[in-house]
């Protein structure tokens, strides 16, 4: 077996690891005493739904499953209980780890541990789970699919490691919670506090919150992370206008950031002394491929950069050949430890091994400048065909977000649908009509009260396909 991530964290064991919303403080000495005590209820290599919340017990119950070789099913805690039994008669854990008021109908309590328990269901187990499997994720994009991606104790090393280098990160750092931890990007945050010694500010509050400001002045948190999302709110919010003199760095993933924007952060955080880094991942590599280094940011800021360490970056064109040609589009080509083996439709899949050999086809469409950096367009399957004219949906919503209207884009060949939370939809239309080729018998505009998103802040297409 691979390295197991948190096996050397009692180096650390003097360190505060955890600090909970209560202002309650928790060493790595204590994180790991409970982590382990909690995993020693539940057999090794067995599964176990784990519904989790950025807390103190889901923290330190996930680290104690991965230092012993359990193999814990990240479950946001929002998650809706349709898509918790599906998956749960799919997967057929052998234990379940939620908030004790929900436990009851699930099977027998092992345990109870900060509000939650652990529950033993009696599934029959018949089914074989990989030496090298560690975790099991949702995409990002999943809504109900029992599709789940599995990860191996390599690529969470693999990854955490690259990600502590290129980032600094140190004992001295403090991160705030802004993401669920069930969230690929969420969960490398926490692994990479982790795995330096450094401080989690564990919180469920929002941006919007006065209580979540209050925390990260309080506890002195050095650095956050956010999708385009959490940006466009901190926009809202007057970021340029805070005092927030503990901050290190920042870091953008889960989206193209709109480039204006994105120069705007960069604008802000140079002059307020912060580090504003662009990075680029997805759960299928276990977080995150590529990094714009903070020096280029001002130079590149529509940029998603360059290959983590260890890793390697590529464009392949229609015809499957390498594109040596900067300037010219094609789909991006990830290769690295951090590629995950593939994906689990079901609990007889977790047994297979490795079916990517390394190398991930992200399905992102990019080109490259003359300095090797590289540039998103868009998604490979955002395109439709608007009588014989190839249109970039990402393209069209980018445009939308620009003049200031919020859209999603969706649709089939000939039938491009823009959906706008604005009732503005007349001037939707008309901005399309005078910025883009596109023919006005293929589009409609639609008004609808909010754009659907999920956790992330990433929109929910196939909501919007029943619209």
């Amino acid at each position: 077996m691979s390295k197991i991530f948190g096996e050397s964290l009692d180096i650390f064991s003097n360190n505060t690891a955890l600090i909970t919303e209560s202002g309650g403080e928790i060493t790595y000495a204590e994180l790991l005493s409970r982590a382990d005590e909690i995993a020693s209820r539940a057999d090794r290599r067995s599964v176990v739904f784990q519904v989790c919340r950025n807390d103190a017990a889901s923290v330190i119950t996930y680290a104690g499953f991965l230092r012993n070789g359990i193999v814990p099913v990240l479950i946001n805690d929002t998650t809706g209980s349709g898509m918790f039994e599906r998956l749960k008669e799919e997967y057929r854990p052998s234990y379940i780890f939620l908030p004790s008021a929900n436990g009851g109908k699930h099977g027998e309590s092992v345990c109870e541990f900060g509000g939650y328990s652990l529950i033993r269901t009696g599934y029959e187990i018949d089914y074989a789970v990989h030496d090298d499997l560690a975790l099991l994720l949702t995409t990002s994009g999943s809504t109900g699919s029992p599709k789940l991606v599995r990860i191996t104790y390599a690529n969470i090393a693999g990854n955490t490691d690259s990600i502590v280098e290129y980032l600094g990160i140190t004992q001295r750092d403090r991160a705030i919670t802004t993401m669920p931890m069930s969230y690929t990007y969420g969960l490398s945050i926490i692994n990479t506090h982790l795995q330096a010694g450094a401080v989690l500010i564990l919180t469920e509050r929002a941006f919007m919150e006065r209580e979540f400001w209050n925390m990260l002045k309080t506890h002195k948190a050095t650095t956050f992370g956010g999708v385009p999302y959490t940006y466009e709110m901190l926009k809202k919010l007057r970021f340029e206008r805070m005092e927030l003199p503990h901050l290190r760095y920042l870091t953008q993933a889960g989206g193209k950031l709109p480039p204006e924007l994105c120069a705007e952060f960069i604008e802000v955080c140079e002059r307020k002394g912060i580090e504003f880094i662009v990075m680029y991942g997805q759960t299928e590599a276990s977080a995150r491929m590529a990094y714009l280094p903070w020096k280029y940011a001002k130079a590149k800021p529509s940029s998603m950069g360059i290959a983590i360490p260890g890793g390697e970056l590529w464009l392949a064109g229609d015809d499957g050949a390498r594109v040596t040609t900067s300037g010219v589009t094609g789909e991006l080509i990830y290769k690295g430890i951090n590629v995950t083996p593939g994906y689990a439709g079901n609990r007889f899949d977790l047994s297979k091994g490795d079916e990517r050999g390394g190398v991930l086809e992200t399905g992102d469409m990019a080109y490259f400048d003359e300095d090797g950096f590289h540039y998103i367009v868009g998604r490979k399957k955002r395109f439709l065909k608007i009588f014989g004219s190839r249109v970039n949906l990402d393209e069209v919503e980018g445009i939308l977000k620009h003049a200031g209207f919020d859209c999603a884009v969706a649709g089939t060949d000939d039938n491009m649908r823009i959906f706008a939370a604005s009732d503005k939809t007349g001037d939707v239309r008309q901005l399309l009509l005078n910025g883009t080729g596109i023919n006005p018998a293929g589009f409609s505009v639609t008004r609808i009260d909010t754009i659907p998103r999920n956790s992330s802040g990433k929109v929910i297409y196939s909501e919007l396909a029943g619209l």
